[in-house]
């Protein structure tokens, strides 16, 4: 049994130095898609920012999880907990997003090209998923439905990167201001529908 739970241990210690590196790595993203949103006047852009800011969220709740790992009781009420700020998180950015989007498609608001924001994105889809196949290991490990959601989430921001690195080369190369738009209305179902996973207490990666 001692080893079982030294094994878990560290398991769990791998997972919130993970959690760290997301919050870093995160952080620093956010900053820069917000700015280079908002100086473009890009909605795509500036609501991946957001979801930065709630992978940041999402994060910092499940270290919380994490550090509640050893005690059984704690650990069910924190896991349930963590799971409902999660989904909350992602359905709150849906709603951003697509209100967003609607209103520049109407105002046809033709968005500036953005070089940082293209370099972000091509540096998020590399760092993104390597980041939820750790994360999505360590939940299998340790058994946690908050922290495979939380793989999942960022996951969802590499292809998001994807989805907003489309949106911002056809604009630049193109002129297709609506690209931007478009990307991400494509984004909203895919947000809410983790969202609303989350908030049944699941997760899309069934470590169960």
């Amino acid at each position: 049994m001692d080893i079982l739970a030294a094994e878990r241990a560290r398991h769990v210690r791998r997972g919130a130095a993970l959690e760290w590196a997301g919050i870093g790595y995160n952080c620093l993203e956010a900053l820069i898609a917000l700015a280079a949103g908002i100086l473009a006047g890009s909605v795509a852009l500036v609501g991946f920012g957001l979801d930065s800011v709630i992978e940041v969220t999402s994060s910092s709740a499940l270290l919380w999880r994490l550090r509640a790992d050893a005690d059984h009781a704690a650990r069910e009420r924190a896991e349930g907990a963590s799971l409902k700020i999660v989904g909350s998180c992602f359905l709150v950015l849906a709603a951003y997003v697509a209100w967003e989007a609607a209103e520049s498609l109407l105002r046809t608001e033709a968005p500036r090209p953005s070089v940082p924001g293209i370099l972000l994105a091509i540096a998020s889809l590399v760092v993104m998923p390597l980041l939820s196949r750790a994360k999505r290991r360590v939940a299998g490990q340790i058994r946690s439905a908050a922290l495979a959601a939380d793989s999942k989430q960022t996951e969802l921001c590499a292809w998001l990167s994807a989805i907003l690195l489309a949106g911002l080369v056809l604009n630049a190369a193109f002129g297709w201001w609506w690209a931007d738009p478009v990307a991400g209305l494509v984004m909203t179902p895919i947000i809410a529908r983790e969202g609303i996973a989350a908030l049944r207490g699941r997760s899309c990666c069934d470590c169960h």
